[in-house]
């Protein structure tokens, strides 16, 4: 998560949406001001060694700030104004595709479970809790731009103009070295496991008219 008073933005960071990467990018045009969350040390490595701001400001007398802060929490700790006109954006991306990043993500290596034993486990919810819960409130969208992973580039180029940075948003890649198996959600997800991620992620598949 970063709040940056040099370009007055507010970046909410989604679950398994390129988040870490985006943050990274970002993070390169941050002033001495501006809050950035920790990342994973791993990541931090990279971002170190790409010689871009590490995290800093997110410790104060009042909050602590982290790295996947959800909308209200953030709303709740900052000054009103800063809330009010900051430009905040996020990212999402396909609920499918996203489950499947998740599974790889959390069970890196063998044994581990099935992808369908996963879908059934419940740990959907960190979906939920990762996705929607982040950028709304009260169940209304509380962001200014909900991007979309699937255009990620065209989106960082419009977030870039939108705050006048200079230069483009170059990612890196972090946490791409978790997944080796790169074959598409639809190769490997199951009817039954399609429809359960469509009945737990209904929402966002809603409100983001996305197709399996």
């Amino acid at each position: 998560m970063i709040i940056s008073h040099k370009h007055k933005f507010i970046f909410l960071k989604t679950v398994k949406t390129a988040g870490t990467s985006i943050e990274i990018a970002l993070s390169k045009h941050c002033g001495p001001d501006d809050i950035i969350t920790p990342i994973s040390p791993e990541d931090e490595i990279i971002r170190k060694e790409l010689g871009y701001q590490g995290p800093q400001n997110f410790k104060t007398p009042k909050i602590k700030f982290y790295n996947h802060m959800p909308a209200t929490e953030i709303k709740a700790n900052i000054d009103p104004e800063i809330w009010d006109s900051y430009f905040k954006f996020c990212f999402v991306r396909n609920p499918w595709d996203r489950a499947v990043s998740l599974y790889y993500y959390l069970h890196q290596s063998e044994p581990r479970p099935s992808l369908s034993e996963f879908i059934g486990s419940g740990q959907l919810n960190r979906l939920l809790q990762g996705g929607l819960s982040i950028y709304t409130i009260d169940g209304q969208i509380a962001v200014d731009r909900v991007c979309q992973f699937e255009k990620i580039t065209e989106e960082l180029e419009a977030i870039r103009i939108k705050l006048d940075i200079a230069e483009t948003l170059e990612l890196p890649n972090a946490k791409s070295r978790f997944r080796q198996d790169k074959r598409s959600y639809r190769d490997l997800l199951s009817e039954d496991d399609k429809a359960k991620i469509a009945r737990r992620l209904a929402e966002e598949i809603r409100l983001f008219d996305y197709q399996f």
